[in-house]
């Protein structure tokens, strides 16, 4: 049976140098309208090293053994209004009606917690989760992040069907390195392709319209379907979660995107803690500047506030790593909680100073 893509049209994208009609699309499948997702286009920087192959590397074949069992197909049901003020648009005649969409997800921990990408369960009235060996378990969801496209549920399955995966260090992954996607594309389940890094800390747009820092692409095919399944590392760890793909055809062109694993890790253990997740806010608007990020405006009563930041300063570190792009700022922001406290290093009039900044909370979207 055909399938057809899933979600509200949010923007199409063209992009620079890709043709006409190039867009970035959601992966989940199902339903009858798409989700299309801007791609800001960001150069990767110089990697010092490429790492293709290891001792330890395994291969294709023996990564999907170890780790079939702990990925599973998320079916979502959901009922939406044709009025257009929804995301998940219906028909034409005001009423509602029942539509699904599939996804992958796969299992976290031993208590039954599933991670899968927010956009998959986006609007849904009710979610099963499916395992390899064809049972079926009714899904709570734990809570979801539009933020960083992280959702996480719960199934009551004995334990003889939880095998969570293990999670890989995504500020690791290098240009070149192999990698290894399981999925349901088109519902085709447990398909497994392979293919390498094509770029690391490209940006991606979160359903919320949040840039989401630090994405990694991959050239593995991945389709509709593949929305929230694992992204492997060639020692079977998982480095992201797979969540778009930019194509003029809408399905793999070899551009694949996936949330890395050090963000929707430190996401999905705040959902689970608390069924919510929360962001750090400095209180700056960040510019560009050649050797750092320039200060634009500072929000009246944030930590960048009271620590005395002022615009026109170019923030260099943030607690001791290295500024030296708005999306790395971004990311080092993201990595941390609201209340943290971080130094901050920026030039003022030629000279070197830092700070103590106390993180804030940033408003929900």
């Amino acid at each position: 049976m055909p399938r057809n893509t899933i979600l509200a049209v949010l923007t199409a994208a063209v992009l620079a140098g890709g043709g006409a009609g190039a867009a970035v699309y959601a992966l989940a499948a199902g339903g009858s309208t798409k989700t299309v997702v801007d791609r800001i286009t960001q150069t990767a920087p110089p990697v010092a090293s490429v790492s293709n192959s290891s001792s330890s590397d395994l291969s294709v074949g023996d990564i999907y053994k170890a780790n079939e069992k702990g990925v599973v197909e998320v079916d979502v049901t959901l009922s939406s209004s044709s009025s257009d003020t929804s995301p998940f648009p219906g028909g034409g005649s005001g009423g509602t009606q029942a539509e699904s969409a599939e996804g992958t997800g796969w299992v976290y921990d031993t208590l039954g917690h599933i991670v899968t990408n927010e956009h998959v369960i986006a609007g849904a009235t009710s979610v099963k989760v499916s395992f390899g060996d064809g049972k079926t378990y009714d899904a709570t969801i734990v809570g979801s992040d539009p933020s960083t496209d992280v959702a996480v549920l719960k199934v009551n399955a004995p334990a003889s069907e939880l095998s969570p995966l293990t999670i890989g260090d995504s500020s690791t992954v290098a240009v070149g390195d192999g990698v290894v996607a399981i999925g349901d594309p088109f519902g085709l389940d447990d398909s497994v392709t392979s293919g390498i890094v094509s770029a690391v800390n490209r940006e991606i747009q979160a359903p919320d319209n949040t840039p989401i820092d630090g994405a990694i692409q991959t050239d593995a095919a991945i389709n509709h379907g593949n929305s929230g399944g694992p992204l492997f590392n060639l020692q079977g760890q998982v480095i992201g979660v797979t969540a778009q793909i930019e194509s003029d055809s809408d399905s793999s062109d070899g551009v694949g995107f996936a949330v890395p694993s050090n963000l929707f890790k430190t996401i999905a253990d705040e959902l689970i803690a608390t069924g919510k997740a929360v962001h750090p806010l400095l209180g700056v608007d960040p510019g560009t500047a050649t050797n750092g990020v320039k200060i634009v405006s500072v929000e009246s009563g944030s930590g960048a506030a009271k620590a005395g930041l002022k615009a026109g300063d170019v923030i260099t570190a943030f607690d001791g790593k290295a500024v030296t792009s708005v999306g790395s700022l971004r990311a080092v922001i993201a990595a941390k909680k609201p209340g943290d406290s971080v130094t901050v290093t920026y030039q003022r009039s030629g000279s070197n100073h830092t700070a103590k900044v106390t993180l804030g909370t940033r408003p929900s979207s």
